[in-house]
């Protein structure tokens, strides 16, 4: 691969996608990758993420968006879910901004170029019966409907080796293929504002449209290495039944054609995604997902999307 701005290492080339690990993740819709971050570098996301929680921020959002997941101690015991901390923590920034993770995801969406949409900082503690560790079945692209981009998708990256057992990550095998059916405006609001029930019923329903089986696949996850997801691949997550917290840093990367479109309910209220009250505005006045503080790139590449040398 030929690059002006990113470089890999010839070991971090090895750990790329391979051609059929690509086509798999088409058709699965989902990647459980190589080792991409050392040892130190997931101990360091933990001990920044402790420090986060103390209070500790490199700087903070000039203002807080409507919908803004964002955990405060005052919360007490629940999962938490802290938005941008990309942007609040340069620690967690710099190891985030890895050119292989970039590299890895440019390769499985087939991209020339990778950019940051989101991140959000979570910490699921070790209390099977807290409600909030149950993170019911859905899919992203629902949430990005401001969005033109089909190519998105998300890294999920565990501070620790991630088990069935802590409520690690969960994919529906091969539902980012189905044709969707009953995604009517309900399903641009967040999982956390919908009933638990009407969305696994949801998954049944496009599963049975699509002739396709439910096929739950928990990501065991080592040390270092992380899973990748398409934007329209079902996954949701379990209750931590382990000794000790779950930690993870879940990646949301959008391809560099992605750009900011209107999007309206059927009664005519406009969808508005967090960015959009702090991103730059582009020459037309409409909020730019190519602003380099919210979302910046993470790999580029001169080569053709896809290419790996």
């Amino acid at each position: 691969m030929t690059t002006t701005e990113f470089t890999l290492t010839d070991a971090e080339r090895a750990a790329l996608p391979t051609d059929e690990d690509v086509r798999s993740y088409a058709e699965r819709g989902w990647y459980l990758s190589q080792k991409l971050l050392t040892d130190d570098e997931v101990d360091t996301l933990v001990e920044a993420s402790e420090r986060f929680y103390a209070g500790h921020r490199d700087r903070r959002l000039p203002r807080r968006p409507a919908k803004l997941a964002y955990w405060e101690p005052e919360h007490g015991d629940v999962q938490r879910h802290n938005d941008y901390v990309h942007y609040e923590s340069d620690e967690v920034a710099a190891i985030l901004r890895k050119p292989i993770i970039g590299a890895v995801a440019a390769r499985l969406a087939e991209a020339a170029e990778i950019r940051v949409f989101q991140s959000t900082l979570i910490l699921k503690p070790p209390s099977p019966g807290e409600p909030t560790n149950i993170v019911p079945w859905h899919f992203d692209r629902h949430y990005w409907q401001t969005c033109t981009s089909e190519r998105m998708l998300t890294a999920f990256i565990p501070m620790h080796e991630c088990t069935e057992e802590m409520g690690t990550i969960t994919m529906v095998d091969g539902s980012n293929t189905w044709k969707e059916i009953g995604g009517d405006d309900k399903t641009t609001k967040h999982f956390a504002e919908r009933d638990r029930s009407e969305l696994e019923d949801l998954l049944v329903s496009n599963a049975e449209f699509n002739g396709a089986q439910v096929n739950k696949i928990p990501m065991h996850i080592p040390k270092g290495h992380m899973s990748f997801h398409h934007c329209r691949t079902y996954h949701g997550s379990g209750a931590n039944r382990s000794s000790a917290p779950r930690r993870a840093i879940s990646l949301h990367l959008q391809d560099g054609d992605n750009q900011y479109r209107r999007f309206h309910r059927s009664d005519g209220d406009l969808v508005v995604y967090n960015h959009d009250s702090l991103v730059r505005r582009d020459e037309a006045g409409l909020p730019d997902y190519s602003d380099p503080q919210f979302c910046p790139v993470l790999w580029r590449s001169s080569s053709a999307p896809g290419e790996t040398a």
